[in-house]
């Protein structure tokens, strides 16, 4: 076996490790699967002569990559007020697919990823390798060019802003699914009350509409966003069961395409969190179950 070969062997064995890890990092499949495929570039031109450990070593590749990326993002919408939703991966409503277990271990849900968003990309990068991948800050400090006890504090400020947002949700997955379906049907039966009933007082909600046809939007509060649901509701588009990263969820559908996936945070037993991507061009990107399309 040439060295290339054995390159692209370890290569291929860490690459479900290396996608968990760009997608915490970008919040994208999409974006996570170019940072995989500039890392490739990068370690096949570099070699490993020297290395030691090539799953570190690969993990570092593809946390720069999306650290890159991170800042360039962050560059092109600093002047931008819009609400920015990571891509939700999608799985049939009767379980995660096989695929998706690893990029969804560790309560990745929707809320945790929109939190990570308003991260600086140094403090994401910390959080996300010691905190979930159990990376040493000695490790992560020449990543972020700090010194270890920097690295530690940019993961530290992290995770005090993760810790004050309601990112997990209820463990129970059917009580989930009951909220959700007490709300969808509230919603069609334009019950006002009934929705109040199921959502926190302080729920959020966060849509992605794309930009030819409204952008993007928060809305907070019960009642302001009752008055959403039921004007969402008058599309007439029909709602079927899915997880969306792992908890309860729908993707709508109208004239057999597909329109939106809704996120729900469940805290409670109150809808804490509701994400909706309905961006046309954004949703081509999704990662879809072929039973869920159906």
């Amino acid at each position: 076996m040439s060295e290339q070969e054995f390159l692209a062997e370890r290569f291929e064995s860490h690459r479900a490790h290396l996608r968990a890890v760009a997608y915490r990092m970008l919040g994208s499949l999409s974006e996570a699967d170019e940072a995989i495929q500039e890392a490739w570039l990068r370690v096949s031109r570099a070699g490993s002569d020297g290395v030691e450990n090539v799953g570190g070593w690969l993990t570092t590749v593809v946390a720069r990559i999306a650290l890159d990326m991170l800042r360039a993002r962050k560059a092109r919408r600093e002047d931008s007020l819009e609400v920015h939703l990571p891509e939700p991966i999608v799985s049939r409503a009767e379980g995660v697919d096989p695929e998706h277990q690893l990029l969804l271990a560790n309560s990745v849900g929707l809320a945790l990823l929109v939190v990570l968003e308003t991260l600086a990309p140094a403090e994401r990068l910390a959080f996300v390798l010691h905190d979930m991948f159990a990376m040493p800050f000695d490790e992560i400090a020449p990543i972020v060019g700090a010194t270890p006890t920097a690295a530690r504090q940019l993961a530290s400020r992290a995770r005090r802003r993760v810790q004050g947002s309601p990112t997990v949700p209820d463990a129970d997955l059917s009580r989930q699914r009951e909220v959700v379906q007490a709300f969808l049907s509230a919603s069609r039966e334009g019950n006002f009350d009934a929705l109040l009933a199921v959502l926190d007082p302080d729920v959020v909600l966060r849509a992605d509409l794309g930009p030819r046809t409204g952008g993007s939007k928060e809305v907070r509060g019960a009642r302001n966003v009752a008055g959403q649901a039921l004007t969402f509701a008058r599309l007439g588009l029909s709602a079927r069961p899915a997880l969306v990263n792992g908890a309860a969820g729908t993707v709508s559908s109208r004239d057999g395409q597909i329109f939106s996936v809704m996120g729900f945070t469940i805290v409670n037993d109150r809808i804490a969190q509701i994400h909706v991507l309905a961006d046309p061009e954004r949703l081509r990107h999704v990662t879809w179950s072929e039973e869920v399309t159906r």
